[in-house]
């Protein structure tokens, strides 16, 4: 989580500089201080009051039952929360009903909620780290955060249900958000990271076109409002920019192609401002 929220900050021109001392980098952000916590802890000192924002995943503040403003939803290390278990103890790909079970997890408040919403006779086995290891002989199956499934496969678990998607969100204590000076400095910060994220989901398109197919052009284009059009040196001709979804690229160029549109320079975007 560390690495891509730096590298987030890094591209709203913020830098975060690690210190000798390591968990209290230096943040050329002016008014503010930062400091490298446990998720678990950024979200008991947001509680507390004791810090104003802080990174966290969603899963982690379910766990904790904690009611803290989120600010920005940034879908980066994007979780699953996923029950999963050997396959020669499931019975139609279900966990067995006729004994009593016991599911190895951190996080010990979702799984009871998990186990009273489907009206299991289990136990939760605490753990700290490593749970993909607790089966079959500690536990008879676990509940925990993956990404891509591959460490539970790799140690032989089927995934069987998702209790819930998760990723790295923004919050900020209540005390901060309440305070109308301090809410308005989070705001700020939530729109320069946010310019970085939608700006990761476009690119800038440069292209020319004559007047005569403009229309046309344009009502291909996906813009974020609408697009820029200037007029060129030889008669007849304009400029267009605009912001446009990436994943739409290899399907809208020869669109535009073919609608009449020449010249076309692709660039990345640094920042996107609404």
């Amino acid at each position: 989580m560390f690495d891509q929220v730096v590298d987030l900050f890094k591209g709203a021109g913020i830098s975060i500089q690690q210190s000798e001392r390591g968990y209290r980098p230096t943040i050329s952000l002016p008014n503010y201080d930062a400091k490298i916590l446990n998720p678990r802890n950024v979200i008991g000192m947001l509680n507390a009051g004791a810090r104003d924002v802080g990174f966290a995943g969603a899963d982690w503040i379910a766990e904790t039952d904690s009611d803290l403003p989120e600010l920005l939803n940034t879908g980066l290390n994007p979780v699953r929360l996923v029950v999963a278990a050997p396959s020669e103890i499931l019975v139609d790909g279900q966990l067995p009903k006729n004994r009593r079970l016991v599911i190895a997890s951190e996080y010990v408040n979702l799984t009871r909620r998990w186990i009273e919403q489907k009206g299991l006779d289990a136990e939760v086995l605490t753990t700290h780290g490593a749970t993909e290891v607790f089966p079959p002989e500690d536990a008879d199956c676990i509940v925990d955060n993956t990404a891509t499934g591959s460490t539970l496969r790799a140690n032989g678990l089927q995934i069987i249900d998702t209790v819930m998607q998760s990723s790295t969100r923004v919050y900020a204590s209540k005390k901060a958000f309440e305070n109308p000076q301090t809410r308005q400095r989070l705001n700020d910060l939530v729109m320069l990271l946010e310019s970085v994220l939608k700006a990761r989901e476009r690119v800038m398109m440069d292209l020319n076109v004559q007047q005569t197919n403009l229309e046309a052009v344009v009502q291909l284009l996906p813009c974020m409002h609408a697009p820029t059009i200037s007029s060129l040196s030889e008669n007849g001709w304009v400029a267009v920019r605009a912001a446009v979804p990436r994943k739409n690229l290899a399907e809208l160029i020869p669109q535009l192609k073919t609608a009449g549109a020449c010249d076309m320079v692709i660039t990345a975007a640094e920042q996107l401002i609404s």
